[in-house]
């Protein structure tokens, strides 16, 4: 989920579409990193504004694609949670406690939320339930949240939080102030057919809505109930747009999505939205975009963006880093294509390539040296062994041969 970011971190960023969470007004981040990178982390950027986003994102990733990623990557994650189960974008010192200066948010606390509830097969679920209990607490009464505990509630962030009740257990129409749940909220968002069945990121000054293209893949993903660990494409199906005083939240998903086709239609691809900038394409929103198609509209409505991704994505994902990569294997995932194989690209092993190596990684590096070892010493054996019966019998040397070939394909 590529959530909106603030002017200043946006001005900064540049490569379009990187995936980082919202911020709040705030100095922009440095080109190289102003603090230490701790060596559990993924990425070599500064981690200052997104560090536990693209942890988590890292990390569902792997878990989507059956990799079990390093426990020093894990415990890193686990060490940025503070006390009360919230989590801040980054602190560079996990041994303090939190205290009123930091500034924890509930993109960050939601991400990492996803991420520890299916980490090394539930154990930290624990952890991931402290996190959605505090973010519970931060419910504002129209349902939905703002970034920061108290602000405004905004689709992307609604969506988020959504995805991570839903990843520990909760159906996010349950969890309700003043009578009023995520989906209550997301459908505040919600535009008319008149506007392409789009969602707004949040109403400006005068209380209007915009259609954003950003703002329409999170809220698709989370009014249908899932996140980034629960995303399931659907069966094939045509998608359109239908008005109704409050659509029913598959229908308010339904015409997000038909939003996203039809904007995308022509090239494939979301444009930035990135204020004075050319238009050029948005690879993240790209992405997240595929993901929002493929959970309603099923792999065949996702079928162009992905393939536009497939061709044009490889030189933003290198460039932008784990969080990229992570995006891709999500889209790539939800909509039936192969991450490993991804326009030729091994997208899982440049993720695992940005940060400690996982532990399947490892484990498998040593089997194969291990059978490698097995296969020299029994050569050894086998060659002179059976030169001897060439020489004694003449006969059964190609039976010989095939059985170490059979035992090399073990």
């Amino acid at each position: 989920m590529n959530v909106r970011r603030s002017a200043a971190v946006l001005a900064a960023t540049a490569v379009i579409g990187l995936a980082t969470p919202a911020v709040t007004a705030a100095a922009a981040p440095s080109p190289s990193p102003s603090v230490a990178i701790p060596s559990g982390l993924y990425g070599t950027t500064d981690p200052t504004y997104d560090g536990v986003w693209r942890q988590s994102l890292a990390l569902i990733a792997q878990h989507r694609t059956d990799v079990v990623p390093a426990d020093k990557a894990v415990d890193w994650l686990l060490g940025q949670q503070c006390a009360n189960g919230a989590f801040a974008a980054f602190r560079a010192d996990a041994a303090k406690d939190c205290d009123a200066k930091v500034v924890v948010d509930t993109n960050s606390t939601a991400a990492a939320a996803q991420a520890l509830s299916v980490l090394d097969d539930g154990a930290h679920l624990t952890q991931a339930q402290k996190a959605t209990e505090w973010l519970k607490s931060m419910q504002n009464k129209d349902g939905g949240w703002g970034y920061t505990a108290g602000g405004a509630s905004d689709a992307n962030s609604t969506a988020v939080v959504a995805g991570a009740l839903a990843a520990v257990g909760q159906d996010p129409d349950t969890v309700v102030n003043g009578g009023k749940s995520a989906f209550d909220a997301l459908r505040e968002f919600a535009l008319s057919c008149d506007d392409g069945g789009a969602f707004g990121y949040q109403p400006d000054k005068k209380g209007k809505l915009a259609a954003n293209a950003d703002a329409t893949a999170a809220a698709v993903v989370g009014i249908k109930g899932m996140g980034m660990v629960t995303e399931k494409a659907a069966a094939d199906t045509d998608l359109g747009c239908a008005d109704a005083t409050k659509p029913a939240p598959d229908q308010a998903a339904a015409n997000g999505a038909s939003y996203l086709a039809e904007t995308m239609r022509k090239d494939g691809y979301l444009l930035s939205v990135l204020p004075g900038a050319e238009d050029q394409p948005d690879y993240g929103n790209t992405a997240d975009a595929v993901v929002a198609l493929a959970v309603t509209g099923g792999p065949k409505a996702a079928r162009q963006p992905l393939t536009w991704l497939e061709k044009n994505s490889a030189d933003w994902a290198k460039q932008s880093g784990p969080a990229a990569y992570a995006q891709l294997i999500l889209a790539a995932d939800t909509a039936g294509a192969d991450p490993r194989d991804f326009g030729g690209a091994d997208l899982v092993a440049q993720l695992n390539a940005t940060g400690p190596e996982p532990k399947t990684a490892a484990s498998a590096a040593a089997s194969e040296t291990a059978e490698e070892k097995k296969d020299e010493d029994d050569g050894g054996v086998s060659v002179w062994w059976i030169v001897g019966v060439g020489l004694v019998a003449g006969i059964g040397v190609g039976f010989l041969f095939s059985g170490r070939n059979k035992g090399r394909q073990q």
